[in-house]
């Protein structure tokens, strides 16, 4: 199990790195139980559910639910009891039994793998997030034979563009003049056409078309990204809000929109992009605070996101048409940045010389939140 002890248990004797056992974890994640109890650290603690499938990948499963309880004499009033019903499996409908409910998250075996095949890499691995620590757990090292069952795969190589590409870093066509600041897998570049002076986009390096295709690694710098933005917009006294639209569209463009804090609240833009959906027919749901895209759509599926700066999601599924402007004219809407006039990007163009001063005060003033710049 994981290290959760830290984030939402505040008992400070507990060694989280040495606490739990590889075995019993590797008999957890085989059985796959509906409820794992454990005792042995006399601490109350009750985890998120967790499923046992990979979306879209296996066929769906029952959660797990982890519960962990304290020593029966305990002086501090800790939970040492745990009352619950449970029905069998056998007297279960299929579809009853596999229901997902809305905070479940990932499994956290699967988690461990990957923590401990970039441990392997030579990442250091001294914050993980398992109360248990493999590399020095049971005597030896699990996973590190040569050529075993969970070796790391080869990064896939990215798709080439089947036209010329704006936005594929190493195109002729791409504008480097609006370039920001460029990592190992992204890059981060002034927006044409923009809203304002910086507002910008998120880019992959190579040529991906949407979040639900980009690789692991490049979903992991794409968030150094968003981490960084957000602390650069709030210095200024900006919100942060980002948008996506996987239709009639070949490269990957996180559009990120700073929003002056005293033009809005987040629950205002909030507000702004679901009354404006209605408005033309199309539902946004709510995407849970555990979930991610490709858990809830297949690669190649056409929709649209929005991401706000309390990690509030919204998620709509493109089905047939869909306005190609919505999210720039959500915001550029009298009920957030009173911009209409803006809501087209072809009716902002700034000259070559305006993209090239933008460009350079924006990199001046975020240089000290540049993830590149500091790792």
């Amino acid at each position: 199990m994981e290290t959760v002890w830290s984030v939402y248990y505040l008992q400070e004797d507990i060694d989280k790195k040495l606490c739990g056992s590889v075995l019993i974890a590797d008999l957890a994640s085989t059985l796959k139980p509906r409820y794992h109890f454990a005792a042995l650290e006399g601490a109350n603690y009750e985890r998120l559910p967790y499923r046992n499938h990979m979306i879209l990948q296996e066929n769906a499963q029952h959660v797990t639910r982890f519960i962990a309880l304290a020593n029966i004499s305990n002086t501090s009033k800790k939970k040492y009891l745990y009352a619950f019903n449970i029905v069998p499996m056998s007297s279960m409908e299929s579809t009853e039994l596999v229901k997902q409910p809305l905070d479940v998250t990932e499994s956290p075996y699967a988690k461990m793998a990957k923590e401990f095949q970039r441990s392997k890499l030579g990442e250091s691995a001294s914050d993980t997030q398992f109360f248990f620590d493999l590399s020095k757990r049971e005597g030896k090292k699990r996973l590190s034979g040569e050529g075993g069952p969970h070796q790391s795969k080869q990064a896939r190589k990215p798709p080439k563009p089947t036209s010329p590409c704006w936005f594929c870093l190493a195109s002729p066509e791409v504008e480097k003049h609006l370039i920001i600041s460029i990592g190992t897998h992204c890059y981060i570049a002034l927006a044409k056409g923009s809203l304002s002076p910086d507002h910008v986009l998120i880019l992959p390096i190579g040529h991906y078309q949407s979040m639900v295709e980009l690789p692991s690694e490049a979903i992991e710098e794409v968030e150094k990204c968003k981490v960084a933005l957000k602390k650069f917009y709030k210095s200024i006294g900006k919100r942060f809000v980002m948008f996506e639209r996987n239709y009639k569209s070949q490269h990957l463009q996180l559009q990120v929109v700073p929003v002056p804090i005293q033009c809005c609240t987040t629950e205002d833009i909030k507000e702004a992009y679901i009354v404006q959906a209605e408005e033309q027919q199309m539902e946004l749901l709510e995407i849970p605070e555990h979930s991610d895209l490709k858990q809830i759509i297949q690669p190649g599926s056409a929709y649209f996101y929005v991401e706000l700066d309390n990690e509030e999601k919204l998620f709509h599924r493109i089905k047939k048409q869909f306005p190609l402007q919505f999210g720039r004219e959500v915001l550029a809407s009298e009920a957030v940045l009173n911009i209409p006039d803006k809501a087209n990007w072809r009716e902002c163009k700034y000259s070559r010389e305006d993209e090239i001063e933008f460009a350079k005060s924006f990199r001046e003033g975020f240089q000290p939140y540049d993830f590149s710049l500091l790792d």
